[in-house]
């Protein structure tokens, strides 16, 4: 009688197991393979990992990741996009506080610097690697949402008069060229100042472009 107890229990606590297991064969696992390449980036670079690194540190097997990624340079792709993402999110929510198109310009590039501080995983990703745009095109859309998203203030800066008429372009590589830097130098320690310091001289550098640009090149 004992025995056949002892016997129900296990069965119950097996199914009880298998009820709580986390399903990552059922759509939880290119999210965790995405979560496993970004730590290990941060620990090696995005030169350095393999997709048998992140199948172990996903808890799943070596051949797990074939699944969704043909090889780890998509699964690269995919973390750049997922990066992409976030910096335009970023930067629209860091220019939603100002009240002026040159606030809004400001403030944008302030964002930008703000993701490289905080997810400086994904801005190696993003940006230390070639682009694979040509080969996994359908991870390229979000790149250009993110230039968009600073075309868009640039534009927003000439329509008030702010900035000369004309092709919204150069203006706005030239920006993204400032805070990118400022950026890049601020996640490689090469900035004398820590990251609250960095985003008050990200406020002064586009204050300065700013200036410049609504002076014109003439007058330089």
């Amino acid at each position: 009688m004992l025995s056949r107890d002892v016997a129900t229990v296990n069965m119950l606590y097996c199914f009880w197991s298998m009820q709580n297991i986390r399903p990552y064969h059922h759509g939880h696992l290119k999210e965790a393979l995405v979560d496993a390449a970004v730590a290990l980036v941060a620990e090696v670079g995005p030169q350095g990992f393999t997709l048998r690194e992140v199948a172990r540190r996903a808890g799943v097997s070596h051949n797990a990741p074939y699944r969704h990624y043909r090889d780890k340079d998509e699964l690269l792709a995919a973390v750049a996009k997922q990066g992409f993402e976030r910096l335009s999110a970023a930067m629209k929510r860091s220019a939603a506080q100002g009240q002026t198109p040159q606030e809004r310009l400001r403030l944008c590039g302030r964002g930008y610097v703000n993701f490289a501080l905080r997810w400086p995983q994904h801005f190696a990703v993003m940006f230390d690697l070639p682009s694979s745009q040509e080969k996994y095109p359908e991870y390229a859309l979000p790149g250009r949402e993110a230039f968009d998203t600073l075309l868009k203030f640039i534009v927003g800066c000439q329509e008030a008069g702010i900035l000369s008429a004309g092709d919204p372009e150069p203006p706005a590589l030239t920006a993204w060229s400032i805070v990118h830097g400022i950026a890049k130098l601020a996640i490689s320690h090469h900035l004398p100042f820590g990251p609250a310091a960095v985003l008050e001289f990200t406020d002064q550098a586009s204050r300065m472009m700013l200036s410049g640009m609504a002076r014109g090149p003439d007058s330089i």
